[in-house]
């Protein structure tokens, strides 16, 4: 019982500095420029982007791509260390939060197990499953958004 608090919780602020970086918060703008991009049998396309500083800077390598074609080209936000790049624009922010909303929804049911294990009255329990159904769809919207955001071209 003690872990699954722990499971849903302790990613949220671990998502924090990506979620930055990808706002602008911190970094370096720039642009990543697909190198090349590549399908395998039963997977997504994967790709290899370089990144480039458009302030001062240098550029990186980055892997972490949706399903892009050689050529593409999108706005980045380079880390202060120039090592990683991630998308700088709406999109990469809601890509950012979709691990959050994931736990968010995760642990919409906590409150429900520790009342029923508490042995609390149906009254409480149905004020919890009232609160589980909303953080559940409130994760399930945000985990969806945010792959549509990362997925569409």
């Amino acid at each position: 019982m003690l872990g699954w608090p722990g499971m849903c919780l302790v990613p949220i602020p671990l998502s924090v500095p990506p979620t930055r970086l990808a706002a602008g918060a911190v970094g370096t703008p720039g642009t990543l420029t697909v190198e090349c991009a590549s399908r395998s049998p039963g997977a997504a396309t994967t790709a290899k982007a370089r990144s480039s500083p458009t302030a001062a800077g240098r550029g990186s390598r980055s892997p972490h791509l949706p399903a892009w074609r050689r050529g593409g080209v999108a706005d980045a936000q380079l880390t202060p260390k120039g090592d990683r790049a991630v998308q700088a624009d709406v999109r990469g922010v809601l890509g950012t939060l979709t691990l959050p909303f994931l736990h968010v929804g995760m642990i919409g049911f906590l409150p429900i197990a520790i009342l029923y294990w508490l042995a609390a009255t149906d009254r409480h329990l149905r004020a919890a499953m009232i609160a589980g159904c909303v953080l559940t769809v409130a994760g399930t919207v945000g985990v969806t958004t945010g792959l549509v955001a990362i997925y569409s071209t």
